[in-house]
Formats: C-alpha cells, structure tokens, sequence
C-alpha cells in the first residue's frame, strides 16, 4: 500500500484504509447494512478509541470488553454488539492463521482464487463481500495476484458497481448513480434479479 481508495469523505480515515490492512479488512467486514462512507470510516473510530488495531490485542481482549467500545456513541455501526462480536472473530482468525497480520492473507497468495478462499474463510465473508474486497484489493491497492478478475466476478469489471471503483467524489456519485439504477430495476449489485 498506500491505495487510492476514496470513501468516507474524511481523509484521515480514508489514509488509514489505504496504508493499513487491517483496516481495510475491518472496512469491509463492516460493509453491510450501513452506508459505505459509515462502514469504512469505522476502523478509524475504533483506532481512535483503542489507540491501535492490532488484532492480536483485540483478540486478547475479552469479547464483551471489546463490543463495549464498538457500542460507544458515536457506534461504530448500525449493528454495534453483533459487528462488534464479528470483528473480535476476524481478529482472532488473524492471529490464528496469518499472524495477526492481515497484509499476510494476500502478500505471498499464488492466484485468485486461493486469495478467495483465503478472505472467504474469515468470519464475515460471505461470496459477495469476498468478490468485492478482491476488487478493491486490484482496484486501488495494488495487489491484483493472476486470475483476481475471474475471482472477483462482476466486480472485477469496468462498471462503477461497489467501493472497490471509488477513488473520487465523481467515481463515488457513479457508484451512487448505479446502485440507484439497480435498485428500480430491481436488481442486485451483480445485475441479478432480487
């Protein structure tokens, strides 16, 4: 890193994201149910509080010690107590396979699709937000292992359909402007029907 990746509107925050991988893992983990700029800008709020975002010093931490500060207002979330809890899970899972470090998930990855499996098999991850955070990954960070668009889906492609395509306010008005379409159409982020 550094990346370019554009999202919450503060530059601090958006710094952090685009220099610290644990950040930005924890920027994605919290993409859900909120708005994009709310869920990126909290592992600023939570570097602020803790003043770290070491993983292997959250995963220490009693569960319950740390949803508190996830819960402290302004919250971190929409969800504070369950993203708070899905947080401490991704920090431990860090510790446990990539030493508590989550740049180790992608630094040495061979190809797309074992960075897949990699980020898929974090608490959290489901197909979708895995896609996308290989996108952002190649889109604005720089790491783009052979096969990441084949991994990433639609995603990958050249419409401005996620976070991963944002890395100004007009790319973030473009995003908005097709999520919106989407939305009419009645169709999803992949171009699905819902």
């Amino acid at each position: 890193m550094p990346g370019t990746l554009f999202i919450t509107g503060e530059e601090t925050a958006d710094g952090l994201l685009n220099s610290d991988g644990n950040a930005l893992l924890l920027g994605m983990l919290l993409d859900q149910q909120v708005p994009m700029e709310w869920a990126f800008a909290g592992p600023a709020k939570l570097l602020d509080r803790l003043g770290h975002l070491d993983p292997t010093k959250i995963a220490a931490m009693d569960v319950d010690d740390f949803v508190g500060i996830c819960v402290e207002k302004p919250a971190i979330h929409r969800f504070p107590g369950s993203m708070g809890k899905r947080i401490h899970s991704v920090c431990e899972a860090l510790v446990a396979d990539y030493e508590g470090d989550a740049t180790n998930i992608w630094a040495d990855v061979d190809n797309g699709a074992d960075l897949y499996d990699r980020l898929r098999a974090l608490p959290g991850y489901g197909d979708e937000k895995t896609k996308i955070f290989i996108a952002i990954l190649a889109k604005t960070q720089g790491v783009a292992p052979d096969g990441w668009q084949e991994a990433s889906g639609k995603f990958g492609d050249d419409v401005p359909r996620s976070v991963a395509d944002v890395h100004d306010e007009i790319s973030l008005g473009k995003v908005r402007d097709w999520k919106k379409a989407q939305k009419a159409a009645k169709k999803d982020k992949q171009g699905r029907a819902l």
